[in-house]
């Protein structure tokens, strides 16, 4: 069911240094949120995901303070892709100040029906999926930030990948059926001479979905295992990650994410810090007067390799010291 929530955070102010109290307007501003997946709860500061906190500490760093001169409303499609478009028209009604979403599923029917509140977005290809013309002159009222880093960024995981898993000879792919990495997934091993088990699609979100499809692969002979990026499987990470722990599936995966929240191997991708972090500014940006269509969409530049020596050592892995040693994080 739609979700709706206004949470306000009183007296933060004093928590503040003074120079980002100094800097804060006397203007008050109302931003919407708007997410398909995660619950309206934790989309704040005190969220269980790293992420969030991170984007909201940078926004009270730049001198916004819910409950002084900031209010967020927020907004969750949990998971129910039937009820974006209406969310969409909800955000569009409400007439925020600016709207702040996330993943092409949401901001593509915002993009229906609003030309003129400011969109602040983070997508894939946003050029390709017609949500701006220009990366450079986004136009209109949409900007943001870009998750694409392009096609060979998958083999750069799977080259990664064999250091730390020499033997791997049938690889099984996660992911949703109308995901968009499964051709340059499969592109990747086939550069790579390695056979892919499959087709191993989710067909739904449901628990019993994810453990009949790592039935499958585990039937079919896979000996180690690729996750798609689509948001959807990010909220999955702990089940995702005990799955891969019982049929012995060594997997790396695109975000950081999984390692922290499902204990998984390895991860290598954008490093969703510094995206969440530019989100913040092109808000402040526009709060301040600036044009959406004047900001360019932000591409990623920042890349992490994580690694887990637990989840390595579970796995009866030795990873090569030369591959720890160019990791960004190795968990013990």
């Amino acid at each position: 069911m739609r979700r709706r929530e206004f949470i306000a955070f009183m007296g933060l102010g004093v928590m503040l240094p003074f120079s980002a109290r100094a800097q804060q307007s006397t203007k008050a501003y109302r931003i919407a949120i708007l997410h398909p997946l995660w619950p309206v709860a934790e989309l704040t500061d005190r969220s269980s995901n790293r992420y969030w906190r991170e984007l909201f500490q940078e926004i009270r760093r730049l001198g916004y303070v819910e409950g002084q001169n900031l209010v967020i409303e927020r907004y969750s499609g949990e998971g129910r892709a039937e009820l974006y478009p209406k969310l969409a028209r909800d955000v569009a009604n409400s007439n925020p100040n600016l709207i702040l979403a996330f993943t092409n599923r949401t901001v593509v029917p915002l993009k229906e029906v609003t030309s003129t509140i400011p969109i602040v977005a983070m997508t894939r290809d946003p050029v390709g999926f017609d949500l701006v013309p220009s990366m450079s002159r986004p136009g209109g009222n949409i900007t943001g930030v870009s998750i694409d880093a392009g096609s060979d960024l998958w083999d750069k995981r799977l080259e990664l990948f064999r250091e730390a898993v020499p033997t791997i000879s049938k690889l099984a792919i996660l992911g949703l059926r109308q995901g968009l990495d499964a051709a340059s997934m499969q592109a990747a091993a086939e550069k790579a001479g390695i056979a892919v088990v499959g087709p191993s699609f989710l067909e739904d979100a449901s628990e019993a979905e994810y453990r009949r499809v790592f039935a499958f692969m585990s039937q079919e002979g896979a000996d180690a295992l690729f996750i798609d990026s689509s948001p959807e499987l990010i909220t999955k990470a702990q089940l995702i990650g005990e799955l891969a722990k019982k049929y012995r599936l060594p997997a790396i995966y695109p975000f950081r994410s999984y390692i922290e929240d499902g204990g998984g191997l390895m991860a290598y991708g954008i490093d969703f810090v510094e995206l969440f972090h530019q989100v913040a500014r092109s808000i402040d940006k526009i709060l301040k007067g600036a044009k959406p269509g004047d900001i360019p969409y932000y591409q990623p530049t920042k890349f992490e390799l994580v690694i887990n020596q637990k989840a390595a050592k579970d796995l009866g892995l030795v990873i090569p010291e030369s591959l720890l040693a160019r990791a960004d994080e190795v968990i013990e």
